[in-house]
């Protein structure tokens, strides 16, 4: 393997550990809403938003994202691809309850929504960026 390529895979790898870094702080905040939605200490203002419901898609896309972040740490080789599907994933999920948050949350729930989007996107673009540990 010649030093560029080689260069271009610590890089890779290095990207994919800060991206999986993220993801675990990204974890970390859906864990704390989730237990706040679950607790009854957020709810919304109306109908549609449940916050039983939010609770559970807020824990399941944490633990996608965790396990997806221990995956990426422990095998450079999966991480982009396992760590695409985990980012894409909490995108789609974080979209949903977005527009469920939107018609009948209250503003520091939307508010969290609209900063985490940005953040998850922006993982998701580094991720698609990321040299591929493919080779040649």
């Amino acid at each position: 393997m010649s030093s560029i390529n080689r260069t271009a895979q610590q890089d890779g790898h290095k990207l994919t550990r800060n991206v999986a870094a993220l993801m675990v702080f990204e974890a970390a905040t859906l864990a704390v809403a989730s237990g706040l939605h679950l607790a009854g200490t957020v709810q919304g203002r109306s109908l549609p938003f449940n916050p039983d419901g939010a609770g559970i898609a807020e824990a399941v896309i944490g633990i996608v994202l965790a396990a997806a972040a221990v995956v990426m740490f422990r095998s450079p080789a999966r991480a982009r691809p396992v760590g695409l599907a985990a980012t894409g994933f909490a995108i789609v999920g974080f979209l949903v309850g977005l527009n469920f948050t939107a018609r009948g949350g209250h503003l520091p729930d939307v508010t969290y929504h609209l900063v985490m989007l940005p953040i998850l996107v922006g993982g998701l673009i580094a991720l698609l960026r990321a040299p591929s540990d493919r080779r040649p």
